[in-house]
């Protein structure tokens, strides 16, 4: 822990990256609390903590020591010459960090070909700069006809151009991804369906609601990160309307900026979404997980959204500390998606916040224009439809974004 950091809060995040070990498979065998002012720029902890750390896990028998924050090359390098890392032999106390370990995770659970690709770019741009040599050993021997004998190409040089050229076909082809998944999203839009953005913190219990409001097929695992790729699935709405749902990839304190990046295209949704349904889990410190999950919204340009909160799990709680989380969140919804199939309260709150989007017009459509009086019945709430010599007449909440495509037959009541 650095600098202000309380102990609480290290504690905290010590609990999570102990998850995220067990959602990777590693058992912890112990933990170790460090207070400094900031990181070491050699060894991270300090070399006299950090040989601690070492000979602490030599004793217990570890395969590996994971650090609960991005190691500098540089760090990784010395702390694995401190533990006798040897990459030929493959033997030595392994050195992983919190963004390895996510990473890794993230390999483990991408399955479609997008998520993998993103996965795969995010990987290679973190292996980039840790690529390191073991001297003469990682040589090849250059020359040629006329040449002289002697050192020629690292193995080093060579496997960097490699991973270089893996990054651009990687990109070229998320390119090619993200041209059809906007494609899709513009076609989405056109239709003026509410989206509707699963976001929250990794293991909150999205897949679980995701299930219960749209009855998907989607893998549920109490695990970190046990669904990467997003799922976009259908949500029934009370008057014969719908809305889209899709479920993005979970967030963490200190979401690795390759990830971030690599993501891109995924996180997009976030940002098109008509509104968020932030889910949190209830039993576990909520504040905290809101807070991590504003954090990430911000970095990736999300501020402003409409968002309805929504406190999963609250089977868990007690009755007193399930009225103590209302009276702090009044506007929220509570429910236990796993247990609820309906979650009636959810879809209520759904249509509540859809509404206050909504604009109350009067269009007046000419008969010839049946196309367009199906279109307000399919996207807008009809409050009235009357008839007249001239066409139809109809009183609707439409949608502030759809209100360009009916211009030429609005008359606004309010705004």
């Amino acid at each position: 822990m650095f600098g202000s950091d309380s102990t609480e809060e290290a504690e905290w995040s010590l609990d999570e990256l102990q998850a995220l070990a067990d959602t990777a498979g590693a058992d912890t065998l112990d933990r170790v609390l460090q207070r400094r002012d900031s990181p070491d720029s050699a060894t991270y902890l300090g070399k006299g903590k950090a040989r601690e750390v070492v000979d602490v896990a030599t004793t217990l028998d570890a395969d590996l020591v994971i650090f609960d924050d991005e190691l500098t090359p540089a760090q990784g390098r010395n702390l694995e010459e401190m533990a006798g890392v040897n990459p030929l032999a493959e033997r030595g106390l392994k050195i992983v960090d919190r963004t390895g370990l996510i990473l890794d995770i993230f390999a483990q659970h991408a399955r479609s070909a997008e998520g993998k690709l993103q996965v795969e770019l995010a990987q290679l741009n973190y292996r980039l700069p840790r690529l390191r040599g073991w001297g003469e050993v990682l040589s090849r021997m250059g020359g040629g006809i006329g040449t002289r004998r002697g050192p020629g190409e690292t193995a080093l040089e060579v496997e960097r151009r490699s991973i270089l050229r893996r990054i651009r076909r990687v990109k070229k082809d998320l390119t090619e991804l993200e041209r059809t998944r906007r494609l899709k999203r513009k076609q989405r839009n056109k239709t003026g369906i509410p989206i509707i953005a699963l976001v929250g913190y990794t293991n909150a219990g999205k897949s679980t609601l995701l299930r219960a409001l749209t009855d998907a097929g989607v893998l549920i695992e109490d695990r970190l990160f046990s669904t990467v790729d997003p799922m976009t699935r259908r949500l029934e709405l009370g008057h014969g309307r719908h809305a889209l749902v899709t479920d993005t990839v979970g967030f963490v304190r200190k979401l690795p900026h390759q990830l971030v990046e690599s993501f891109n295209s995924t996180l997009e949704e976030v940002g098109e979404a008509t509104m968020l349904l932030h889910i949190v889990d209830a039993s576990g410190d909520p504040e905290r997980q809101i807070s991590a999950v504003d954090t990430v919204l911000k970095e990736i340009g999300v501020t402003g959204k409409p968002t309805l909160l929504v406190f999963n799990k609250i089977d868990l709680l007690s009755e007193v500390q399930l009225d103590k989380l209302r009276g702090r969140f009044p506007g929220a919804v509570f429910c236990a998606a796993g247990l609820d199939r309906k979650v009636q309260g959810v879809v209520a709150g759904i249509e509540a916040e859809l509404s206050r989007l909504k604009v109350e017009v009067e269009l007046n459509i000419p008969f010839e224009r049946g196309d367009v009086v199906a279109r307000v019945h399919d996207e807008g709430e009809v409050v009235e439809e009357t008839y007249s010599e001239h066409g139809t007449r109809v009183t609707a909440r439409i949608q502030r974004e759809s209100l360009a495509d009916f211009g030429p037959y609005l008359t606004p009541i309010e705004s």
